[in-house]
């Protein structure tokens, strides 16, 4: 039997709760619902919860302090589970994709992401698989840090949650189920 872990990025609080920083707590919590499962279980501070699904035992962790933290609870994790970073994957947001889009990728840098950043330290390595949600640019004049602390006005809220059916397809087929993808598959 094999294990995997899923990690969702987000920072705690209701001020964060559907922010454009948040797309990985939110599409880990909408991917799990779709499953009719909630995360309750909290270990140290952090979301946590296994399942079975096929061959392997499946962990899912939404580490909950801030981002530019994650990787001390995602080390702690992989360490536990027993998992390396090819059996990591980990659902983030990302600028440099446009809002409504999804990005499939394994290793690399971090873009200046803070809970990349982070779990890339405590891992000392970038090779793990990544979803990266795209929640597009900040506008002109907007501090990239503000922008993604911010919610989606109006439109883009559909857009974005458009954009986490393609991420989550991509959860599913490239890395949970990849034998399912097929050839061609993915992004």
């Amino acid at each position: 039997m094999g294990v995997k872990l899923v990690v969702g990025l987000g920072n705690p609080g209701a001020r964060y709760a559907f922010t454009r920083h948040n797309a990985g707590f939110i599409a880990l919590d909408i991917f799990l619902g779709r499953m009719g499962v909630v995360m309750k279980e909290k270990r140290e501070g952090s979301y946590f919860l296994q399942i079975g699904l096929e061959e392997n035992r499946v962990f899912f962790l939404k580490p909950y302090k801030y981002m530019n933290l994650s990787g001390g609870p995602v080390q702690k994790a992989m360490e536990e589970v027993g998992a390396a970073g090819a059996d990591l994957l980990v659902l983030h947001d990302d600028i440099d994709i446009k809002l409504g889009d999804a990005r499939y990728k394994f290793g690399g840098g971090h873009g200046g992401h803070n809970g990349l950043r982070s779990i890339m330290e405590h891992l000392a390595t970038p090779e793990f698989h990544r979803v990266r949600i795209g929640v597009g640019r900040p506008p002109v004049g907007m501090d990239a840090s503000d922008y993604v602390l911010s919610a989606f006005p109006g439109q883009e809220e559909d857009t974005f949650l458009d954009g986490l059916d393609l991420a989550l397809e991509l959860l599913e087929t490239r890395f949970l189920r990849p034998a399912a993808a097929g050839p061609g598959a993915g992004n």
